[in-house]
């Protein structure tokens, strides 16, 4: 496990810290690079990170809590909680905002999101920037990712319990657990042990972009720490916050593998239920599997897609598969002719698709809006493109034709039938 983190922080790809534990035991506890360059500062088990979207599962479950004490009810629309809600989020209901199906504009997506981050705001104002634009679909006739939703659901917390969400997640979820290195982030506060955030440039590393850190309230506002997220999963999974029923709802997938929170993935007769988060100078992961209680953490504070993919093969280590390091893999020979039987195109989602072809001898792959790569053949039906640090393997029907692809990246498997 060492191993291939220190591969992505020796290349300046990662820098964080990392926790990996089965069962309570822990595996690997150890920080990469620096929390903070000015100073040489380095990352250890004790540095805060900022969450980013992992943010989203305590939401979820200080909703789950109000649920249980019949303060809030998933089913009702948001106007029971918000009574100056818009009259076009007269069906959209508080599940709807757990699971993405409430067809909000997404207000980190709107044109002048990075010139108003740095402004301080409230629940309340950021709701005003988007309450009036139209629903990109009807109340859980669609799915897409909304941060505007994790806000909605910042001030029915609000609303409802009488405190801040602040206070209201450090009383309710972190003081159980124990959870005395995470917080609500803020800018002003004397934080000990808080990383610096970085961003990689085309002159190297650089401090991140300013975020206020009233802006992305519920939807990705905490810090914490590698030892206090094992404190969360022991507990969330553990029991100790919610009842059976409650904890059944939130991870059960509603649409697209999607809970309320989390994301859910089945492995044969295993699940592991994730998030990541990204914010400015910060990517995250945490990913417990429930079969075999198996937690793993990796916060960075260096802007990149390294924690995801690194937590994708950390979890690949503890259940004991193997991860290939890409400076390990050896490129084979193969003709044109053979090359081309992969020509095609494959769809990945809805939307998105991989167009495959030969050009002057090299098997191409490119994504749906973006530049085609080189696909370097590995063995039969199995490819790596160095350029993403990504795998695709093919698979084959009984005639021995090739009838889809799986794309390998970020420790995810995504099929792709071949159309």
């Amino acid at each position: 496990m060492d191993q291939v983190v220190r591969a992505a922080a020796d290349k300046d790809e990662f820098s964080g810290s990392v926790l990996v534990a089965r069962d309570g035991q822990i595996l690997l506890d150890r920080g990469y690079g620096l929390a903070n360059r000015e100073w040489s500062i380095p990352n250890d088990s004790a540095t805060r990170f900022r969450l980013g979207s992992v943010t989203k599962q305590f939401t979820a479950v200080a909703i789950m809590l109000l649920h249980e004490r019949g303060q809030v009810d998933l089913d009702a629309p948001v106007k029971a909680y918000l009574r100056d809600a818009p009259a076009a989020w007269g069906r959209v209901t508080v599940r709807h905002l757990l699971t993405h199906t409430a067809g909000l504009a997404d207000y980190t997506r709107l044109e002048d999101f990075d010139a108003k981050k740095t402004l301080p705001t409230t629940a309340e104002a950021l709701m005003a920037r988007f309450r009036d634009r139209p629903l990109a679909f009807q109340p859980g006739e669609g799915w897409a990712y909304s941060n505007s939703g994790y806000v909605v659901l910042t001030a029915i917390i609000e609303r409802v319990s009488g405190q801040t969400y602040a206070d209201f997640v450090a009383q309710n979820l972190f003081q159980p657990l124990n959870m005395g290195d995470s917080g609500y982030d803020s800018h002003d506060v004397i934080l000990p042990r808080r990383a610096s955030g970085y961003t990689p440039s085309g002159e190297g590393m650089i401090n991140a972009a300013y975020v206020d850190m009233s802006v992305p309230q519920g939807a990705g506002g905490l810090y914490s720490t590698t030892h206090d997220l094992l404190k969360w999963e022991q507990g969330l999974f553990g029991a100790r916050l919610l009842k059976p029923q409650s904890l059944a709802i939130l991870t059960t997938p509603y649409r697209n593998n999607y809970a309320l929170g989390l994301e859910v993935a089945k492995d044969g007769d295993d699940t592991i239920i994730s998030h990541s988060g990204a914010i400015d100078g910060f990517n995250t992961y945490l990913a417990y599997d429930t079969t075999n209680r198996m937690t793993v953490v990796v916060l960075g504070n260096l802007n990149g897609a390294a924690p995801l993919k690194l937590g994708g093969e950390l979890m690949i280590l503890a259940r004991g598969g193997t991860v290939t390091l890409a400076d390990e893999r050896q490129a084979a020979a193969m003709s044109a002719d053979a090359l081309a039987a992969y020509a095609g195109v494959y769809q990945v989602a809805p939307g998105f698709a991989l167009t495959l072809k030969v050009t002057d001898g090299v098997l191409t792959a490119q994504a749906t809006g973006q530049k085609p790569v080189a696909l370097t053949p590995e063995t039969t039906d199995a490819f790596f493109v160095e350029a993403i640090d990504a795998q695709i393997t093919f698979t084959r029907n009984s005639a021995d034709g090739i009838e889809g692809l799986v794309l390998h990246q970020g420790g995810r498997e995504m099929p792709a039938p071949r159309q």
